[in-house]
């Protein structure tokens, strides 16, 4: 019998703790604590057992993904504006070694030229993007089924 992976970390980064408060043409009309609730009831509904981290800085997010070898099997990430170019970010999800999949609330390879670069995606097993909140349960399907063997 395989071992259950079925913890998973759900990291948002810089200013994804002013949703609700950003530009509704590309982000929902919820709070980060909304999204954080309804992620949790889609994790749930797929047997994972999700975990959540915000932060605004970039050392902090490194150190959270350091430490998530330790505690989950594998990632949800959206760095925010750190995806297009923090390559400290990219190096410590590689250090991390763990199945992780990039989501964006907007479309970001349809807005301004310079999102549409990510560092971070060819570390990725995945990416979902212009989703809103169900973005999140589809890249939550795609980690359940890598972690369970068959992505």
């Amino acid at each position: 019998m395989r071992p259950v992976r079925n913890r998973v970390e759900v990291m948002h980064g810089v200013n994804l703790d002013q949703l609700g408060r950003r530009d509704p043409r590309h982000y929902p009309r919820l709070t980060h604590t909304e999204l954080e609730v309804r992620v949790g009831r889609f994790a749930r509904e797929l047997g994972l057992e999700p975990s959540f981290s915000q932060t605004n800085h970039e050392g902090e997010f490194c150190e959270a993904l350091h430490e998530a070898s330790q505690t989950v099997h594998g990632l949800i990430v959206n760095p925010g504006a750190w995806t297009h170019y923090s390559y400290a970010i990219r190096d410590a999800l590689e250090v991390s070694a763990l199945p992780a999949v990039e989501v964006h609330l907007s479309a970001v390879d349809e807005r301004e030229e310079w999102r549409r670069r990510s560092v971070i995606r060819d570390l990725c097993v995945g990416t979902v993007q212009g989703k809103g909140v169900d973005g999140y349960r589809e890249a939550l399907e795609l980690l359940r089924d890598v972690l369970q063997g068959s992505g």
